[in-house]
């Protein structure tokens, strides 16, 4: 019976068991569930803690020294659990549960729309071939080979300041996070459709919505589960770079690139390291996570390894 379960099983189903079952996969689950359950619970924590994310505490900063935290592990106490954020006086667990948010927003819808994106032109060059193909590919390599950083910075200082700052991170990420994601989908496209399963659909006059569908998608999706949890790390640090540049969000959005960012003078100049080590291990949990379960999705569905998918 064992084994008559074991053959209904398909190959990416048994993949995600198999790396889920690795210690390197549990360690990632363990630290972007830390960094999750942060963001997902953020109001209820506040809320608990009974401050707000953009309430001002005087009484929390020494306004003699500039603004330094009154208190221990810059003003860690039964008020403030993580202590205040320098000059302000505002609670540092809510700027950083709600940053979390807004990281973890941005790069998850930039990671799906270049995901989607990418696996769309992806399969249609593959399947397509001919012209098209040799079209698409010469715009990928352009693509790929763009100072998209350079871009990213200057579309934010053209685009007007009344469009929301975070839904335009995110669509430039994307504009530029499909090129990857649509080589790989390209190369497996186009060898799978050259297999006999695709060819007979061919000839029997399916659709080539059907085709993309329902021959070619469903033999990519450990391709595209991979792609999506590899890259979400790298869009991550991205646009947390971006606004410890100044260029991100605004500044009344909390975010971790930009709470880092103004953390680093309070830092240089020891007057509050941990504005810096608070954030900055809140975004290393992050990326560490994600980094981990995407590694270990990679190996378990890469056919060459032991154990990998067949």
């Amino acid at each position: 019976m064992p084994r008559g379960r074991d053959r209904t099983v398909s190959p990416t189903r048994a993949a995600l068991h198999r790396a889920l079952r690795g210690t390197q996969a549990r360690a990632g689950l363990v630290c972007l569930g830390l960094v999750l359950g942060l963001a997902l619970l953020a109001p209820l924590l506040v809320a608990l803690e009974g401050q707000h994310v953009g309430q001002f505490d005087g009484a929390a900063v020494d306004a003699a020294t500039g603004g330094t935290p009154i208190g221990p592990f810059g003003g860690v106490s039964s008020r403030h659990w993580l202590g205040v954020e320098p000059g302000t006086g505002r609670d540092l667990l809510a700027l950083i549960a709600y940053g979390t948010r807004t990281s973890i927003g941005i790069a998850a819808g930039a990671t799906l729309l270049a995901a989607s994106f990418g696996v769309l032109v992806g399969l249609a060059m593959g399947y397509s071939g001919g012209w098209f193909e040799a079209v698409m590919g010469r715009f990928v390599d352009f693509m790929f080979g763009f100072p998209s950083l350079l871009f990213l910075i200057a579309v934010q200082l053209i685009v007007p300041p009344e469009f929301p700052r975070a839904l335009l991170i995110t669509l430039a990420l994307a504009f530029f996070g499909w090129v990857g994601t649509a080589r790989l989908v390209h190369g497996q496209a186009a060898a799978l459709s050259r297999r006999e399963f695709v060819l007979a659909a061919r000839a029997s006059g399916t659709p080539v919505h059907r085709i993309l569908t329902g021959e070619l998608l469903p033999n990519l999706v450990g391709t595209v589960v991979v792609v999506v949890a590899l890259q979400f790390p790298g869009t991550v640090g991205v646009g947390a770079g971006l606004s410890f540049l100044g260029i991100g969000v605004g500044p009344q959005t909390p975010e971790l690139g930009r709470l880092i960012g103004q953390s680093i003078t309070w830092t240089y100049t020891g007057a509050d390291p941990w504005y810096l080590l608070f954030p900055g291990a809140t975004l290393f949990l992050l990326v560490l996570g994600s980094t981990l379960l995407g590694d270990s999705l990679r190996d378990a569905f890469d056919v060459r390894l032991d154990g990998g998918v067949a």
